[in-house]
């Protein structure tokens, strides 16, 4: 059980300031969506009257979305703080009151990738730069806003020559570094915090190990901490991706299937199903182009394929933060107790929804794991 829960809500242009008085009076209930791949988003409803200063801000914006309107927002559980996200309003809607009541404003935004996904720079040369470089460059003209790249640099750094082949940027900056993650196999994504007004751009591949966070306990009397556990398993799900190896000597393929265990993505059930695909009509590989791409590209391609279809086992639930104790985060590992054998163990948390309003500190959220049985003895409590 927790003693005090503390929302703090930080807006303004560039470099948000902490919202006044009014402002968080207004404030009805905040909505926090964060998923491990993509971008975030947030929304947040003020019930305003008449006379309040959120009415002429909108008045005079003439009701358009304030792009460059940053917002922050931090909870503090038991003293600690968590940044929920730092971006900016994407859009706002007001709803006018019906019968003397107060009217009600939905501010909707999404983290600070929205500033990269606004122009269109297409054609824009990068002579002599490996990925990892052109990230680097994109990343630095963020600076400012308190982006703080972490860049891993892939197993096929490849330097071409601009008298051969000069790299020329496709779309924007947000689309362009999603497309040079994706033909290595990467992610890329945005993690605000943990200072606030600071952001940490994360350029490389999907890491399911680290530290563990407080178990999720279900049906376990006064030790309970979670509204509700549903796990899935889904076994179709698991397929092994083949990669086709041309050898010159004899003529034919060889395929290769790829693993979906690594030092970076370890097994987090005991038990893993059969692959579903290796029988003879489904030995195909798994992308068209596979054999036209250098192996080692290939390869991280064809490990981050063999990571996402082990995700047999799906859990969605809810807690509540108040008996949790703290604040659930997104893309680190959690362990569940009392679901069974089959059920309980670590788990990778996949996305997480915070939704939050007076007296009330809820999160919604979906773990995934790779098999059935927990593969430690126990689980930090």
């Amino acid at each position: 059980m927790i003693k005090s829960v503390q929302l703090s809500l930080l807006i303004g242009p560039i470099v948000p300031a902490t919202a006044p008085r009014p402002v968080m009076d207004a404030l009805a209930r905040v909505e926090v969506k964060t998923d491990d791949t993509g971008p975030s988003g947030f929304q947040i409803e003020f019930s305003i009257d008449k006379q309040s200063p959120l009415q002429i801000l909108f008045l005079l914006t003439g009701g358009q979305p304030l792009l460059f309107m940053r917002c922050i927002l931090v909870a503090t559980v038991n003293g600690v703080a968590s940044v929920l996200i730092d971006g900016v309003i994407t859009n706002n809607h007001i709803a006018p009151g019906d019968k003397g009541s107060n009217s009600t404003l939905t501010i909707t935004g999404r983290d600070l990738t929205a500033l990269m996904d606004q122009s269109n720079l297409s054609g824009f040369p990068f002579p002599a730069c490996p990925r990892e470089a052109r990230v680097a460059l994109l990343l630095a003209k963020y600076a400012f806003f308190g982006i703080v790249p972490v860049i891993i640099p892939s197993v096929m750094v490849d330097v071409s020559l601009p008298i051969d082949e000069t790299p020329g940027q496709q779309g924007t900056d947000f689309a362009y570094l999603r497309s040079m993650a994706d033909e290595v196999g990467y992610v890329f994504y945005l993690q605000a915090g943990p200072a606030v007004g600071a952001s940490t751009a994360y350029w490389g591949p999907q890491i399911k190990v680290g530290p563990v966070q407080p178990a999720l306990n279900l049906d376990m009397d006064a030790y309970t901490n979670v509204e509700n556990l549903h796990f899935a398993y889904d076994q179709e799900r698991f397929k092994i991706p083949l990669l086709y190896v041309y050898n010159q000597d004899t003529g034919a393929s060889i395929p290769i299937p790829i693993p979906s265990v690594t030092p970076l993505n370890p097994p987090l059930g005991a038990i893993m199903p059969l692959p579903t695909n290796l029988v003879p009509p489904d030995l195909k590989p798994f992308r068209e182009d596979a054999a036209k791409l250098p192996v080692s590209r290939a390869i991280m391609l064809g490990l981050a394929a063999a990571a996402q279809s082990a995700e047999v086992v799906t859990c969605e639930g809810s807690l509540d933060v108040s008996r949790y104790g703290r604040v659930l985060g997104a893309r680190q590992l959690v362990g569940v107790r009392g679901a069974g054998p089959a059920f309980d163990g670590l788990y990778y948390v996949k996305s997480v929804t915070h939704k939050i309003k007076r007296g009330e500190y809820k999160q919604s959220f979906t773990l995934t794991r790779n098999g059935l049985t927990s593969t430690v003895p126990t689980v930090a409590a």
